[in-house]
């Protein structure tokens, strides 16, 4: 599964660039606050294992005006780093690796 260049972003980590995405519309299930966003990153340079990281925030554009703050670089730095101690080989082709940081979202009623 290889990221849309199109709308991703460039981060370094450790010396490492890779490239990360959050989907700008949000699912249905996102925009209902019921499930909170993720954001995808993938080695820059070739393809490879696809991170998938659900913290625990909902989409910044849901339909409810829940709050949320942005997704930012900060956060993706720290969950590439998370994800690489946990066995995360992002050169390796493989199935995406999904990173659960979701404990303690709560979902809108």
């Amino acid at each position: 599964m290889a990221l849309v260049r199109k709308g991703s972003r460039r981060i370094v980590v450790d010396g490492t660039a890779y490239r990360w995405r959050l989907r700008r519309r949000p699912t249905y299930f996102q925009a209902l606050a019921w499930t909170p966003c993720t954001f995808a990153v993938e080695y820059a340079d070739a393809p490879g294992t696809t991170l998938v990281v659900t913290p625990n925030q909902p989409h910044p554009s849901n339909w409810f005006g829940r709050e949320a703050k942005p997704v930012l670089p900060s956060d993706v730095a720290h969950a590439i780093e998370l994800a690489l101690c946990e066995g995360w080989t992002p050169t390796e082709p493989g199935s995406p690796f999904c990173l659960d940081l979701s404990a303690g979202f709560t979902p809108s009623r």
